[in-house]
């Protein structure tokens, strides 16, 4: 079906947070929807700060809005209420797109293959090659890779802990986002 035969949906998305901090403490927010997605906020994603306190905000690396504020201590709400305009659509698929030889990738896209504190790529890399070396390269390898996360791992708000790592979702068959995002091909390097 043609994206011009679809209408437009609105999906309310937002956010309630709260924290105790035991004094004024330096936080950098990454709450706002992405960039490239901003034109289809019908309502402003604006972050609310409960006791009020000044925002600013900068433009990480990557493109992520980041804001900052020094949260005061005691009891701190942050949140927000937003609208998007989406067509519902799917995704596009790229069935062929194939698979690019680490030694030929860009430079700015090498930052993406380092390991970090949520994808300990050290203890998955022999558990990635054995589930999805056979996989064929390219878009069947991220597929399979897709497809393995969604069956493997449940998501639930409830399951989020500041400092689990793809290993320990894959352990315990649960996680957040963050953790399905991380899981485990992104810096195997073959």
């Amino acid at each position: 079906m043609s994206q011009s035969r679809h209408s437009k949906m609105k999906l309310r998305v937002g956010y309630e947070l709260h924290y105790e901090f035991p004094q004024a403490t330096p936080v950098i927010l990454m709450l706002n929807i992405h960039f490239t997605r901003v034109s289809d906020l019908a309502v402003p994603d604006h972050i609310i700060i409960s006791p009020s306190v000044p925002i600013s905000g900068y433009r990480d690396g990557f493109g992520n809005w980041c804001s900052r504020i020094v949260a005061p201590a005691g009891r701190v709400r942050i949140s927000a209420d937003a609208v998007v305009s989406d067509t519902g659509l799917p995704d596009p698929t790229v069935p062929g797109a194939s698979q690019v030889p680490v030694e030929q990738l860009p430079e700015e896209t090498l930052v993406f293959l380092l390991a970090s504190r949520f994808c300990d790529s050290d203890r998955l890399l022999d558990l990635a090659w054995k589930l999805f070396g056979h996989a064929t390269p390219g878009w069947g390898r991220v597929q399979a890779v897709c497809d393995f996360v969604h069956q493997r791992i449940a998501f639930g708000y409830e399951h989020a802990r500041v400092t689990r790592t793809a290993s320990e979702a894959y352990q315990e068959g649960r996680g957040v986002c963050r953790d399905s995002r991380t899981w485990p091909w992104r810096s195997a390097g073959r």
